[in-house]
């Protein structure tokens, strides 16, 4: 185990990365909700961006210290892509869940399922795609542009090629998927 991390330390990174974020964000719903700190759940919630820098400068500068770029290294970038334009998103979903279940909040409100709400919902999730797409694909530039050799680019450029494969993916079975679904069910006729 730890000559795996000593050979990745980039995909170690990743992983104590996704866990921070957890553990920062059940000790920031635990101040809210269970000690009533509203300050120190704040405080808690910051600490999340610095994960990301962390995990950013991380990368950067294992390569710019001469490391040939690996899968680890994209995996970092798609990471950090995700959490940006998926970050915030989870954390207000786990803080209305927490307050409607531990302190009496309203109960979030269901995913739409059809219809126009619906449609915008998965127009909005698709936003946030393409935002953790465009993030993840600037890393992977920077990335390049420190990577020395073209071999060296092949992988990083493998995991822009994944990237967009997700966010097609993403085009085509979450928005226009709803478009198709919801506009070629019929109206349901209203009693008279």
């Amino acid at each position: 185990m730890i000559d795996a991390i000593r050979e990745n330390p980039v995909a170690a990174l990743v992983v104590a990365c996704e866990i921070a974020f957890w553990v920062f964000l059940a000790a920031a719903v635990l101040a809210r909700y269970g000690l009533h700190w509203r300050r120190t759940s704040t405080v808690l919630l910051l600490c999340e961006p610095v994960l990301e820098v962390v995990l950013l400068v991380a990368t950067v500068g294992d390569l710019l210290r001469g490391a040939e770029p690996t899968w680890t290294h994209g995996l970092a970038a798609l990471y950090l892509g995700f959490t940006v334009g998926f970050g915030k998103l989870t954390v207000h979903k786990v803080d209305a869940w927490v307050a409607y279940r531990f302190a009496g909040g309203p109960a979030p409100e269901p995913r739409p399922r059809e219809g126009a709400a619906a449609r915008s919902h998965e127009w909005r999730l698709w936003g946030r795609v393409v935002v953790a797409w465009l993030v993840s694909c600037g890393v992977l530039g920077v990335l390049m542009l420190i990577a020395t050799e073209p071999a060296q680019r092949e992988v990083l450029v493998f995991w822009a090629g994944r990237a967009t494969l997700v966010l097609v993916g993403w085009l085509v079975f979450g928005p226009v998927w709803s478009e198709l679904s919801t506009r070629a069910r019929p109206q349901s006729v209203s009693a008279r």
